[in-house]
């Protein structure tokens, strides 16, 4: 902590971080302990946070992440799209092929930025606001090797003819983003994924991935 920072918005800030982080939520014993504050400053936190909505405690009285990070986070998507677009303009220019960036959202994949080639005759026509499974489709398989630690070769994940007839992609996840699961990748109309597209994905979703940090 310095001098221009504030220790009770840091504790509260941490207090979400670590309720995130669970699915059973947590008892005000252990965010003390975790925290290694006292429990009334952890009362106080709670009830401050709970004011706002942005956390609930249960009939056993647990902790858990409340609704209103729902009203924080529809502001997430459009700032991760601002900065994923220069990397997938340049990436689409350069393979000819529609580019895309997909987050987790829930079980499923969900498409938030989409650009197309302006030089092709054709492309695939993709969409943002486009869910799919997590384990069909490159963007969804890119996503669950980087949660298996399967990044040696960047994450790539190559598809085909599993969202569209006809349709091959390549993808790859984006890697030490906090808080953000997510993938950059390419669709075409191609029965295979040429050699020196892998390569390229894997370095948009580096770029990605950078301007996130």
């Amino acid at each position: 902590m310095t001098a221009e920072t504030s220790q009770t918005l840091d504790r509260g800030l941490r207090v979400l971080k670590l309720l995130a982080d669970t699915d059973h939520g947590l008892t005000v014993t252990e965010l003390s302990n975790k925290l290694g504050v006292n429990r009334t400053v952890v009362y106080r936190l709670l009830a401050t946070l709970e004011q706002h909505a942005l956390v609930r405690r249960d009939i056993g009285g647990r902790a858990r992440v409340g609704l209103g990070v729902l009203r924080l986070g529809r502001q997430v998507h459009p700032l991760v799209r601002e900065a994923a677009l220069p990397a997938l303009r340049a990436l689409a220019e350069d393979i000819g092929a529609t580019a895309h960036l997909t987050l987790v959202d829930g079980s499923e994949a969900l498409a938030v930025a989409v650009v197309e080639p302006t030089w092709t005759d054709y492309h695939v026509a993709y969409r943002a606001g486009f869910r799919h499974p997590l384990d069909r489709g490159a963007a969804g398989r890119a996503i669950l090797k980087a949660r298996q630690g399967l990044i040696q070769d960047g994450g790539l994940a190559l598809t085909h003819g599993e969202l569209e007839a006809g349709a091959s992609g390549a993808a790859a996840p984006l890697v030490g983003v906090s808080g953000i699961e997510g993938s950059v990748g390419v669709v075409m109309l191609a029965d295979t994924v040429s050699e020196r597209i892998g390569p390229r994905v894997v370095e948009a979703a580096r770029e990605v991935s950078e301007a996130l940090r």
